[in-house]
């Protein structure tokens, strides 16, 4: 289904239960929590993914940025860079 077709059948299907108060309460209670998990700011687009390569890519390029030693443990890491 095409996200215009769910969007059609979520709304066919909240008008069968537009009578119950009861039942719209539980579907809004379920659509504000699946909501809320799209506002995980790790989630992002195919584009803003490779958005950020590019500016890391371009960091690197300027030499903004640091790099771990052989052997080195990130608590050395951090201790070296001063983080």
């Amino acid at each position: 289904m095409t996200a215009l077709e769910l969007n059609a059948e979520i709304y066919r299907t909240l008008g069968e239960i537009a009578e119950n108060e009861d039942l719209l309460r539980r579907a809004l209670k379920s659509l504000k929590r699946l909501a809320a998990k799209k506002q995980d700011k790790t989630l992002m687009t195919k584009e803003e993914f490779f958005a950020r390569v590019d500016e890391a890519r371009e960091q690197i390029r300027r030499g903004e940025c640091y790099t771990m030693l052989p052997n080195e443990s990130f608590a050395d890491f951090r201790k070296r860079i001063g983080r």
